[in-house]
């Protein structure tokens, strides 16, 4: 999808995710457990909603997105010491081999053309043993609500490159060299698999 496209979507993305607050609630709850302590990355990052929220429990965070706009907007109000924002794109990212014990990548992996590729490059920027949370949308034509959802974010510019079910989802991971260590599928609009993962040995 096209970097204009986010940027002219990104004032009003918060809002727009409202209505899928629960699913949120779930992450803002899980991740800081998870990445206590830790370097973290956060790939896709929007307008910065799950980073703020998690990053205090981090030892540092650097927030990114390819959209210029969407990082305007994460930059806008409060911010914890420990969290920058970054313009960065997940088919390259800019930083040095083993730089994170651990990557955020949610709500992305579906509309990415490449997604091979950006996990190959979370591959790179991870310590051995590093964590890898990926929650990203599946099941888009799996009622109603998600086929109208999913027909109004086309509309909007919005493409879906990748219509995992669940499972598929998981072995998706699992097939690009990942050991699925947890995951939860969430009914939302478009429901949500929730995945943490680490890299096979």
């Amino acid at each position: 999808m096209k970097k204009k496209t986010w940027d002219l979507y990104a004032p009003i993305y918060k809002k727009a995710m409202q209505a899928d607050q629960k699913i949120y609630d779930f992450m803002y709850e899980r991740i800081p457990v998870m990445i206590r302590d830790m370097e973290v990355l956060e790939i896709a990052t929007g307008p910065g909603l799950l980073a703020k929220h998690v990053a205090p429990a981090a030892r540092r965070m650097i927030a990114t997105d390819y959209s210029d706009g969407m990082i305007a907007q994460a930059k806008k109000g409060d911010c914890p010491a420990n969290l920058t924002f970054e313009v960065a794109d997940a088919m390259n990212l800019p930083y040095p081999d083993r730089s994170f014990d651990a990557v955020l990548i949610a709500n992305a992996l579906h509309i990415v053309p490449d997604p091979e590729k950006a996990l190959s490059e979370i591959a790179r920027v991870l310590r051995p043993g590093g964590l890898l949370i990926a929650p990203t949308f599946v099941e888009h034509k799996g009622t109603l609500g998600s086929r109208i959802w999913s027909g109004i974010l086309r509309i909007a510019g919005v493409r879906f490159e990748h219509q995992w079910s669940g499972p598929e989802y998981l072995k998706f991971l699992q097939d690009n060299g990942w050991e699925v260590e947890f995951s939860r599928e969430m009914a939302a609009r478009i429901a949500l698999m929730y995945a943490e993962c680490r890299r096979k040995e």
